[in-house]
């Protein structure tokens, strides 16, 4: 899966041209699992901002009260792109990172991102 910024995107192919041969695939398949990932953290913009809130409301009540404090202190707008916070919007959203991981990685990409040697 390619980056969705078109300027990453052009980043990531001209760093494997560049790369020496006996390390590119390995950069590749690290460049195919981060934008899977980015992907799936991307998705958490698209419930409305009325319902994120609510979901911030959820998710604040449901993280240790230290780290709350500082959430809350960061406010909605600056946690609305936090990891923690995008994964807790695709859970409500029934999105699982696992399951989207799993769909959008080749089985030997997957495996790599459980840190699982595949047989090249």
């Amino acid at each position: 899966m390619k980056h969705p910024n078109p300027m990453n995107q052009k980043y990531q192919e001209d760093f494997l041209n560049q790369c020496p041969e006996d390390m590119r695939e390995y950069h590749a398949r690290i460049f195919r699992i981060g934008n899977v990932a980015y992907r799936y953290h991307q998705l958490a913009a698209t419930p409305s901002n009325e319902v994120l809130e609510s979901y911030y409301a959820e998710w604040l009540e449901g993280i240790p009260a230290n780290i709350r404090e500082d959430m809350k202190k960061k406010g909605f707008n600056q946690c609305k792109t936090m990891f923690p916070f995008t994964r807790y919007v695709n859970e409500q959203e029934d999105v699982g990172m696992e399951a989207w991981m799993k769909e959008n990685l080749s089985e030997k990409d997957y495996e790599s991102y459980h840190g699982k040697k595949s047989n090249e």
